[in-house]
């Protein structure tokens, strides 16, 4: 148990009645009890008690004093097997919370029960495969395709599995499900994948994995990238080079062309001459402007105003939805921004760009400003659209066993993928530029580089010295999982959902109104800022209660030799180490799978005895059904 003690005042918001009742059932907090349990008509009651609650359940040292609590955090455990096991129950509080709700019980329950498809009952049971099977089959026919025959699925919403009839994407559900941690929906891009194994009679699942939108900032995979803000203006110290210098220009052209101006210029906000000479005047009126017009957004925004447009090519939706409150406020600030740029970097790099001038520039710390601010927009762009995160991998018992994870990981950055990636998103309109711009703005899609993280913070046998080597796919170099550092353990995955809301609900509450209205485009993490004000409101360091202490190993995956250059934009095309067109790059690398490690775990009699553990016959006993928690004694089924 850690030393450091953090002070919690009892809410200064509480009366002298309410704060005795609020310290009473501090005072009685445990490990067992539930926040839902402590229910009051005061919100901040309701707020504060689910943080304790939460953070008892998770190890923290609960102290009760005359003013307030103190709050002391657990600390890691030295043996990785033991710190292994105390995240695994932290994430299974999380899951189970969200097993027990009744919608996702009855989901699991329908994909469990039989139905008649084709002439045959089939279930989720079907897409499993039974572990004795496997292991004969190991045996009698070796560790080659006869035995496991793997191939990438991508899931969509709509599409159905040939073989059982259920939805593609009901089955990556369930199989999530399975995981120690819950399953939560992220904004932006996500391709969910299965890998499949066609020589089991259902295609049983051997694995799956999804790609999403990558988290805005990891300052590991940033730093290893190169592209934080001392790391560029480094890079432009040692090689001024020319193309960087026709880059900034350039990003300055076409962030003004991506900005709606009709109504700035009706209003006197801008006009065409103030491009060539910004003057401070009027950018500080555009900042001015941001502000009233975030305050009434603040105010009066439904969410109702900003759903996914029906026909994403309507200019005019786009067009509407620029001149709202959110986007006008966006859109002066970021006029504002390139105008300071413009300013600042006009006398060393017009009217025609220079490694001179770059260099000069370079002395001037409002020239550096300006050319950070390039950057930071260039890197917002690059992270939701060109960068993803590898968000869920791994494989599915009794496959796990046979290291069946690695596969799933290799797969999951394979030129199918890369090409699927395109073929989803070449023609998706990206919501936040297009509301800048007014009209339908399409990002490049080229999917270069993938970065994951470990479920726990000790060790990572999925991605451990993970590596494609250079012959399986014909490429340049290796393709490698690159350790990068370890996370920050920062978030609110420690909360419970009860707490999360009753924070949100509690930072609504303020005088001052709903700052946070959940709005896709407001900014990074809605539910994180509306707990952070909550925890503020109730006088508590939201900075370390939201240390979830649960930090993970950070890993990077760079599929193209210009990564840095690409994607800031100084390159107009990615330069992949292997051949995107490709067309038996899985089965190279299922191959690659078979010799590397497939073949020593068939001939492990004790793999084969983990194999048969997993068992399809009644009452079904394996590893990949999900594991439902007792219902809750106020839940319908219960009853």
């Amino acid at each position: 148990m850690s030393d450091i003690w953090y002070s919690l005042p009892a809410p200064a918001t509480l009366s002298p009645t309410q704060r005795d009742e609020f310290l009473s059932a501090a005072g009685s907090l445990g490990e067992t009890v539930a926040p839902s349990s402590k229910a009051s008509k005061c919100t901040a009651i309701n707020a504060a008690l689910g943080v304790l609650a939460d953070l008892a359940s998770q190890g923290w040292q609960l102290r009760v004093e005359a003013k307030g609590l103190l709050v002391c955090p657990p600390t890691a455990e030295a043996d990785p097997a033991a710190e292994k096991q105390r995240v695994r129950s932290q994430e299974l509080l999380k899951r189970d919370e969200q097993l027990a709700i009744p919608s996702v019980r009855r989901f699991i329950e329908k994909m469990e029960r039989p139905r008649e498809f084709r002439g045959a009952f089939v279930s989720i049971f079907s897409l499993m495969r039974d572990g004795s099977e496997l292991a004969d089959a190991l045996e009698s026919v070796g560790p080659g395709r006869a035995a496991i025959d793997p191939y990438v699925q991508i899931v969509s919403s709509t599409d159905r599995c040939a073989q059982t009839g259920l939805r593609l994407l009901d089955i990556w559900r369930y199989f999530r499900h399975t995981w120690s941690n819950q399953l939560s929906s992220t904004p932006g891009r996500t391709m969910q994948l299965l890998v499949r194994d066609r020589a089991a009679p259902f295609h049983t699942v051997i694995g799956i994995a999804a790609i999403g939108s990558a988290i805005v900032q990891i300052a590991e995979r940033d730093k290893w990238i190169g592209w934080q803000s001392e790391d560029v203006l480094a890079r432009l110290e040692r090689a001024p080079d020319l193309r960087w210098a026709r880059w900034l220009m350039r990003r300055l052209e076409s962030g003004l062309d991506e900005i709606y101006l009709d109504d700035l210029i009706e209003d006197g906000l801008y006009w065409p001459s103030l491009w060539s000479e910004p003057t401070n005047d009027s950018i500080e009126k555009l900042r001015q402007e941001a502000a009233v017009r975030r305050r009434d957004h603040n105010r009066f925004a439904r969410r109702s105003d900003f759903t996914t447009p029906s026909d994403p090519a309507d200019t005019a939706i786009w067009t509407k939805r620029a001149k709202s409150d959110l986007f006008r406020s966006k859109r002066c600030l970021a006029l504002g921004e390139l105008l300071t740029a413009k300013k600042a970097l006009a006398k060393y790099l017009t009217p025609k760009p220079t490694r001179a001038g770059l260099r000069s520039a370079l002395q001037d710390r409002e020239a550096r400003r300006a050319i950070s601010s390039i950057r930071r927009r260039a890197k917002a762009e690059a992270v939701g659209t060109e960068i993803a995160d590898l968000t869920v991998c791994g494989a599915l018992p009794p496959y796990n066993a046979l290291i069946g994870g690695k596969l799933v990981a290799m797969l999951a950055v394979s030129p199918t993928v890369v090409r699927a990636y395109r073929n989803r998103y070449s023609a998706y309109a990206s919501q936040i530029a297009s509301s800048l711009a007014g009209r339908p703005i399409r990002r490049r899609s080229n999917l270069v580089f993938v970065g994951t993280t470990s479920l726990y913070g000790s060790s990572s046998s999925q991605y451990n010295r993970l590596r494609l080597p250079e012959d399986v796919l014909g490429s340049r170099t290796e393709i490698i999982f690159a350790p990068l550092g370890r996370s920050r353990s920062f978030g609110t995955s420690h909360l419970s959902a009860f707490t999360v809301r009753a924070l949100a609900k509690l930072a609504e509450e303020t005088r001052t109104g709903a700052r946070v209205n959940s709005i896709f485009g407001e900014g990074v993490n809605p539910k994180l800022r509306k707990v952070r004000e909550g925890l503020d409101i109730l006088g508590w360091p939201s900075e370390e209660l939201l240390q979830h202490r649960r930090p993970r190993l950070v890993y990077g995956v760079a599929l193209v030799d210009n990564l840095l250059p690409y994607l800031l934009g100084v390159d107009d095309e990615p330069h992949y180490l292997f051949r995107r067109n490709a067309a038996n790059d899985v089965e190279r690398i299922c191959s690659w799978w078979y010799e590397r490690w497939l073949e020593r775990r068939a001939q492990s009699d004790a793999v084969r005895d983990t194999l048969r553990q997993h068992r399809l016959d009644r009452p079904v006993c394996h590893g990949a059904r999900v594991t439902l928690p007792a219902a809750p004694a106020d839940s319908d089924e219960s009853s």
